[in-house]
């Protein structure tokens, strides 16, 4: 049986509890933290990913100076990426239940897509 997972870094913060009742997930920031439903954690692992690949692939085809700004939304969760591919902050709303919504600065968003792609994260999505 999976037991709790907290992972943390700077500006960030991610849980997965499996035995939890309700609110299995958790994403934190700088001063804020939020619960997510299994799904609605899941759906929020995977479309980060979606999302920072999309970023990585859109890299060749801008100028240094380009910024661009990328969403996705599922059923429960949108995000929005926003600034240059290799560096850029990651916003989103929770669409489901209680709601909620939080950011990331460019500073803590690749360390917690790397936190994403580690156990059990990569098991979630």
């Amino acid at each position: 049986m999976m037991t709790r997972q907290i992972r943390s870094g700077e500006g960030w913060r991610l849980g997965w509890n499996p035995n939890a009742e309700q609110f299995k997930g958790l994403v934190a920031g700088s001063g804020w933290a939020l619960e997510m439903t299994a799904v609605e954690f899941k759906d929020f692992v995977r479309t980060a990913q979606q999302l920072h690949d999309t970023m990585a692939a859109m890299a060749e085809q801008l100028m240094d100076e380009e910024r661009l700004t990328c969403e996705q939304e599922t059923e429960t969760i949108w995000l929005e990426a926003d600034g240059f591919p290799k560096s850029y902050r990651l916003r989103f709303i929770l669409l489901t239940g209680r709601r909620g919504e939080g950011e990331w600065s460019e500073n803590a968003v690749f360390s917690l897509l790397a936190a994403l792609k580690q156990e059990p994260f990569v098991q979630i999505a």
